[in-house]
C-alpha cells in the first residue's frame, strides 16, 4: 500500500451555492446542495465544510459529509441554554442560526484539497471475484477487460458509511457500472471489494450485502485498536492495485 500526499485544485465550471436545511433528528440539520452524485456536488460540499468548520455551533458535536450534502450534529441540551424563551423548537432555532450564517458563506470559485492517495492491492481471483463472471455476461465483455478497467481508474472517496470504515468510491465507467444484485448475499466477507451502480466499495468486515463482489484485498479498513481507526477518509483517492492468489495470501 502507497500512501502519497496531493493537491487538487478544482475549478468549479458551476458553483453550487443552493441549499435545502432540514432535520433529519432531535440532534441533526442536513444541508442538501444537489440530488446526483458528481464531483461538482461534493466538492461544494466540501467547501461548505470547510466554511462551518470556522463557525461556533452551539452545541456542536461533528460533521458528516456525504454525496451532495452535509450534517451538523449538535447537543439539543448545550443548546437549549442559547434559545430565548420565545422559541419552543430546539431544531427550528438551529436551522434559522445555520441560514443566518449561511448568508456569508461564499463558494469558492477554486478549492484546494490536500488529500492521500491510496494504493489497495485486490485480488481478482475466481475465489474472491464472487461476480465477475455475471458481471462480464451482463456487460457481454471479459472478466480480464472488468478488471482492467476497475484498476485504471483514480476513484474518488464521496462518504463513509453504512458500516464503519466502508467507503462510497466513483464514479465508475459505464462499461462496469452494473445495478445491485437482485438477491442480496447474507454474508459478504470483510476486504470484499464491490460495485453496485456507478459506485466502488469495499466490505471493512464481514456483513449482508447486495453489491456486485469482484475481489477482495487483504487490507484492513478499520481496525478499532489503532488510534486513526479508519483507512479512508471522504476526499481521499484511491487506486486498486491487481494481486495475485499468492500475493493475497501473504499480505493476509
Amino acid at each position: 500500500m502507497l500512501t502519497a500526499g496531493f493537491i487538487i485544485l478544482l475549478s468549479f465550471i458551476t458553483v453550487n451555492n443552493a441549499y435545502h436545511i432540514y432535520p433529519i433528528s432531535e440532534k441533526g440539520l442536513t444541508i442538501e446542495l444537489g440530488n446526483h452524485i458528481s464531483l461538482e456536488n461534493h466538492y461544494s460540499v466540501l467547501s461548505l465544510q470547510q466554511f462551518l468548520q470556522q463557525l461556533f455551533i452551539p452545541g456542536f458535536i461533528e460533521l458528516v459529509p456525504a454525496y451532495c450534502s452535509i450534517t451538523v450534529y449538535y447537543d439539543p441540551l448545550l443548546v437549549i441554554t442559547k434559545i430565548p424563551e420565545s422559541i419552543k423548537g430546539i431544531s427550528e432555532w438551529m436551522k434559522n442560526y445555520l441560514l443566518a450564517e449561511l448568508n456569508n458563506w461564499q463558494p469558492q470559485q477554486h478549492i484546494s484539497v490536500v488529500k492521500n492517495i491510496i494504493e489497495i492491492p485486490v485480488c481478482y481471483d475466481d475465489e474472491y471475484g464472487l461476480d465477475l463472471h455475471e458481471m462480464a455476461q451482463y456487460h457481454q465483455t471479459s472478466k480480464e477487460e472488468i478488471i482492467h478497467t476497475h484498476t485504471s481508474n483514480l476513484y474518488h472517496v464521496f462518504m463513509m458509511g453504512f458500516s464503519p470504515g466502508f467507503p462510497y468510491m466513483g464514479i465508475l465507467p459505464d462499461s462496469i457500472a452494473t445495478p445491485r444484485k437482485n438477491q442480496p448475499r447474507l454474508k459478504v466477507p470483510a476486504g470484499s471489494v464491490g460495485i453496485a451502480g456507478n459506485q466502488t466499495g469495499i466490505y471493512p468486515s464481514e456483513s449482508p450485502g447486495g453489491w456486485n463482489i469482484i475481489g477482495r484485498t487483504p487490507l484492513k479498513l478499520f481496525d478499532k485498536e489503532k488510534a486513526t481507526p479508519f483507512l479512508l477518509n471522504t476526499g481521499d483517492k484511491v487506486k486498486f492495485i491487481p494481486i495475485s492468489k499468492e500475493q493475497f495470501e501473504q499480505l493476509v
